[in-house]
């Protein structure tokens, strides 16, 4: 397993407000780093599963992704697109109707920079 790598993205209608990932997967990482270094153009969304408690690296959010569920995707379904602050606001629905599975990946998620 790689060193853990955080990374912060963000969504156009949550201005100034930024969602840190946790990655652990050296491929997921490469990936990543390969996103903002503008090398990855294709599958540059995030995708993952949500976890109902919060983490010390992404304090404004009482939820955060799984780092093992963690990828980047080009299109996904609309079903599990949603702004992070909507998932905050409703963050005791999601898992059913809501982002069923727990599975969240914001369409307009870009990552904007590695947290050191």
């Amino acid at each position: 397993m790689a060193n853990a790598a955080r990374f912060a993205f963000t969504q156009p209608n949550s201005p100034g407000v930024e969602f840190v990932i946790e990655l652990t997967d050296e491929n997921t990482i490469a990936h990543a780093r390969r996103i903002l270094s503008g090398e990855e153009k294709n599958r540059i969304h995030v995708h993952g599963r949500i976890m109902k408690r919060p983490q010390p690296y992404n304090p404004r959010f009482s939820f955060h992704l799984d780092p093992s569920t963690i990828q980047f995707f080009e299109v996904a379904i609309e079903v599990c697109d949603a702004n992070m602050t909507y998932v905050e606001d409703h963050l005791d629905e999601a898992g059913g109707a809501f982002l069923p599975g727990g599975h969240w990946c914001p369409w307009d998620s870009r990552l904007a920079r590695e947290v050191k």
